[in-house]
């Protein structure tokens, strides 16, 4: 998702799906990486809050986020 002053704006830019077929990432736009890792099934439920996402099997799971610039010649990591 892109970042600024409210949470998840715009572009939204899935976790899935095939090269080629998705968002086209252009200079100077800024957004956030944010891979989740589970031990067990890669499904997931969100829970009743709307926020918290676990896996379907309980198993342990860690997410982590990254915000990326896009540059001229590839990217910036800002958040390392």
């Amino acid at each position: 998702h892109g970042i600024g002053r409210e949470m998840h704006l715009p572009p939204h830019v899935p976790h899935h799906g095939a090269a080629g077929s998705g968002r086209r990432l252009v200079q100077g736009m800024a957004l956030t990486i944010e891979p989740m890792v589970n031990l067990g099934s890669a499904e997931v439920v969100t829970l009743d809050d709307g926020w918290t996402v676990v896996t379907r099997d309980g198993s342990l799971s860690a997410q982590f986020e990254h915000t990326v610039l896009v540059t001229e010649s590839g990217y910036e990591i800002l958040t390392l």
